[in-house]
């Protein structure tokens, strides 16, 4: 994860510029408590204390400084609140008001500094240095902490050029994770791939050695503990195969890798955090390429649970590779399994960019995670399995077809993978987009975690 623990310190008195948060409700009863001189200040500034404004005022001798921010609850901060304040500011200390706690706004505070400037040859010379805030409360934000490092994760990972973010570098950073956490590593690659799951072999196969298909796993945690499955789409990037994207549509298509993202994030909060499970992560790491060997529309391909799959669209490869690897983590029987995915535009269309479609058919487990993602400002929203939609999926050669037409194109996708999810086990599948394409406090326009920090902390309150 990325390390925000420069950003936020324990306050042990040193001198640092104060921050007031006001609603917009409150300003005026602060602004009579005010000085003539700081009154005229900010009436001049025409702040008025909604959120996201701010105004640096004078404090009551006129002498040193005090940011003044409009918030939505002054009380509990949401995410975002400061978040504008930790972009524009200058570097240095800052203090909240005694009576207000920086709770989730850690997050956004930590976000709004973050830079992906990889590919900048004067990256971090281009921004000014830290703005540090200060908490007595430093316990409650090293969780915040780690939330906003498995954020940036996902930010930075999908940003990343696919010819830099392949398999085998989603293999080094599992890699990474097992040697930090102690956690095992298993990587299936090869004849054993095509053996043993031929559906991400077939999608794969079309790539160039560097970007070889492989299903990545990592095991961490006691046996005798609850068992988890997470599983996130790691296609590094997809051309469509031989049924090709257009130029606009392959744009974007390094971040359809965001669903493995996703999972390797969730899985350092896990481990991060002890959470008592025995986790299982998995991710089917592919490059849907464009070659002789490239799989075809019209091939049938057998699962490795054993259904024939009849391929009506090479472009819907991504929920193939999900099914040999969500019938893998049933094989382990968990008690839960989670999968995220950039898989449908269909699911971009109904919701927008903002708000994962999360699909479930316990109703308590996804009233829990609509719960949580409203309550940690990660919003999420449910759209149905609906079984009488099976029917698309239908072929007349293969038990399935992988594409399910234009119509409900993120309902039937989830349906399909419903075929390999366990059975009598909770499953949520999440088609998020990954991705922001407009800018605001805390979230810059790319890659995005949408759905994440709902899964943990339901996850935390399941198990923890």
């Amino acid at each position: 994860m990325i390390d925000f623990s420069h950003l936020i310190a324990a306050d042990t008195g040193q001198s640092a510029t104060p921050i007031t948060c006001l609603t917009a409700s409150q300003f005026d009863g602060w602004l009579r408590q005010q000085s003539d001189a700081v009154r005229a200040f900010v009436k001049a500034s025409g702040f008025a204390a909604k959120p996201h404004e701010y105004v640096l005022a004078p404090d009551g001798n006129g002498e040193t400084l005090r940011v003044v921010a409009g918030v939505a609850d002054s009380e509990a901060l949401a995410v975002w609140s400061l978040a504008r304040l930790a972009d524009i500011l200058p570097e240095g200390y800052y203090r909240l008001d005694d009576e207000v706690t920086p709770g989730q706004a850690v997050i956004g505070w930590c976000l709004a500094q973050h830079r992906f400037d990889r590919y900048l040859s004067n990256g971090s010379a281009t921004d000014k240095g830290p703005r540090i805030l200060l908490t007595d409360k430093l316990p409650d934000s090293e969780a915040r902490l780690a939330e906003a490092g498995a954020t940036a994760l996902v930010r930075d990972m999908v940003n990343t050029p696919a010819e830099d973010m392949g398999p085998a570098e989603l293999e080094r950073l599992a890699e990474k994770a097992a040697k930090a956490y102690d956690a095992e590593l298993t990587v299936t690659r090869g004849d054993a791939l095509e053996q043993g799951y031929p559906m991400i072999h077939a999608v794969g196969r079309a790539a160039s050695r560097q970007h070889a298909p492989r299903l990545i796993e990592l095991r961490w945690g006691s046996e005798d503990h609850p068992r988890l499955a997470i599983v996130g789409k790691g296609v590094c990037f997809d051309s469509g195969g031989l049924d090709i994207k257009t130029a606009i549509g392959m744009r974007l298509m390094k971040k359809d890798m965001g669903g493995a993202a996703h999972a390797l994030a969730l899985a350092h909060l896990v481990m991060v955090a002890k959470l008592p499970v025995r986790m299982h992560m998995l991710i089917p790491a592919v490059e849907n390429g464009i070659a002789a060997g490239a799989f075809r529309p019209g091939d049938i391909l057998t699962s490795r649970k054993g259904d024939s799959v009849e391929i009506g669209n090479t472009d819907a490869e991504g929920r193939l590779v999900l099914g040999d690897a969500l019938t893998k983590a049933g094989e382990d029987t968990p008690e839960l399994v989670i999968d995220f995915a950039t898989l449908t535009g269909a699911a971009r269309i109904a919701l927008g960019p903002d708000l994962p479609a999360m699909f479930c058919d316990n109703d308590d487990v996804a009233g829990a995670l609509h719960k949580a993602g409203c309550a940690v400002g990660d919003p999420l929203w449910r759209l149905p399995l609906w079984d009488d939609y099976g029917d698309m999926l239908k072929s007349p050669v293969a038990d399935v077809n992988n594409s399910g037409g234009a119509f409900a194109g993120s309902i039937t996708a989830a349906l399909f993978l419903k075929r390999f999810a366990p059975d009598n086990v909770d499953w949520v599948h999440f088609d998020t987009f990954a991705w922001r394409p407009t800018a605001r406090p805390g979230q810059a326009v790319g890659g995005e975690a949408l759905g994440l920090r709902a899964s943990w902390h339901y996850l935390q309150q399941r198990f923890g």
